[in-house]
């Protein structure tokens, strides 16, 4: 109980930064767009995430929850979830089969059908479709926040599989240019420092992938006075890393030199074993990426290298030859799983989130296929705007001679569907 009551402070932290999921229970308060709605999730469970589903309780929903990630849960907060009525599915350091006996005790239970999915990852997603398909004949829709998940949607999608519509929130602009870049930028110092008390200046950091999350990664090594290079696959992403005053190279030609390693491509085996082989002593390895494949971890657990748990989080993987790496997090994502991260900039993806279920939930037959997409312009807008009175910003109003010209509504959508931010 203790636990619980801890939980609870901290949930009333975060609410203190989730300004946009309260001004929707405000608003809620009267109607309840998702009255009759039962959620199945599947996401990090942390106090800004328990301000979601509270959220989404306020709005009429009934929730379920398991974790999408066996090191991110707060027991804290679950234990505090727990005790206001939500089922919670999830504990920090769970092994693979809890993980997945998790999400099962989520969905198959008696007397209780799921018609929507919150998912990070997709790997409920996956668990749904592999043991109880015939779940989507009620299920109204899916609504998915990472690239490695909505990757795995579009490819259900191209194969014909999906049944059900489904909402890509990573590429609405209030996700991706907020969640993966601002957020990556404030936690990647902070996972490191605190599990390695490392100093920043002069080091060279070899960051794989220029995104979102390693732009924001860049940025803040960058200002630290690291020196930084790039990985990259994408010519366009490449040039922007080389305007932006960092050196592109192929990861061969740098690993024997650099001190820290950071994978952010959302890709698997970035780094490899040969790779591993090759880095210099103490060389700090870590992911900022969704899934835990692009350092091929499996590759380290052999006879031959000696692993020490050092620290929570904190591995030295140690070669014959006495030279040794530090892994974070056994390749699993830094931020969420060694510091914490910023919560306002939750709350713009948790609103995000709540938005596109209520759009799903609500669609009238029909406007949705099955298929994957995008949070409808306004919507983001909306977002953004209920975000900007934390920071006393005042919007300006186009006058009626202005929208005339630039051929707008007054009240938005202000950008057409293909600008880029």
């Amino acid at each position: 109980a203790g636990e619980a009551e801890f939980g609870r402070r901290e949930i009333e932290i975060a609410e203190q930064e989730m300004p946009a999921l309260m001004a929707l229970r405000k608003r809620a308060q009267g109607e309840k767009p998702l009255a009759g709605a039962k959620i199945v999730g599947c996401t990090h469970i942390t106090a800004q995430t328990a301000v979601l589903m509270e959220t989404l309780g306020a709005l009429g929903a009934q929730c379920r929850w398991a974790a999408c990630n066996i090191y991110s849960t707060l027991n804290e907060v679950a234990a505090a979830l727990a005790e206001s009525g939500f089922p919670v599915f999830a504990w920090k350091g769970e092994s693979e089969d809890d993980f997945w006996w998790c999400i099962d005790r989520c969905v198959n239970v008696e007397g209780w059908q799921p018609n929507m999915i919150l998912d990070d990852g997709g790997d409920l997603t996956h668990w749904i479709y592999k043991k109880y398909p015939n779940m989507f004949k009620k299920i109204k829709g899916i609504v998915e926040e990472s690239v490695t998940g909505v990757h795995r949607l579009y490819q259900l999608s191209k194969a014909g599989k999906l049944c059900v519509p489904a909402m890509n929130v990573n590429d609405s602009v209030t996700k991706q240019k907020f969640d993966n870049l601002y957020c990556c930028r404030e936690s990647i110092l902070d996972g490191l420092k605190r599990t390695t008390d490392m100093m920043f200046g002069g080091k060279q950091v070899v960051v794989c992938g220029y995104g979102e999350v390693g732009k924001g990664c860049c940025a803040a090594l960058k200002a630290m006075g690291s020196i930084v290079y790039v990985t990259e696959i994408d010519p366009i992403c490449a040039l922007q890393a080389c305007m932006d005053g960092f050196r592109l190279v192929k990861l061969n030609e740098v690993i024997r030199q650099v001190d820290i390693v950071i994978t952010c491509t959302g890709n698997k085996n970035v780094v490899t074993r040969e790779h591993l082989d090759r880095m210099k002593n103490s060389c700090i390895v870590c992911n900022m990426g969704h899934s835990n494949t692009e350092i091929d971890v499996a590759s380290l657990r052999t006879p031959e290298l000696t692993w020490e748990r050092v620290r929570s989080q904190v591995d030295h993987v140690i070669w014959p030859d006495g030279k040794r790496i530090v892994l974070l997090a056994e390749g699993r994502l830094l931020n969420l799983s060694c510091s914490t991260v910023p919560t306002f900039v939750l709350s713009i993806t948790a609103t995000t989130q709540a938005l596109a279920l209520i759009e799903l939930y609500n669609a009238p037959e029909g406007r949705y296929k099955q298929d994957v997409y995008l949070l409808p312009k306004k919507m983001d807008e909306y977002v953004a705007s209920l975000h900007l009175p934390t920071f006393d910003a005042h919007l300006t109003e186009l006058t009626d001679e202005q929208a005339k010209y630039l051929g707008l509504n007054k009240n938005g959508p202000f950008k057409p569907n293909y600008y880029r931010y």
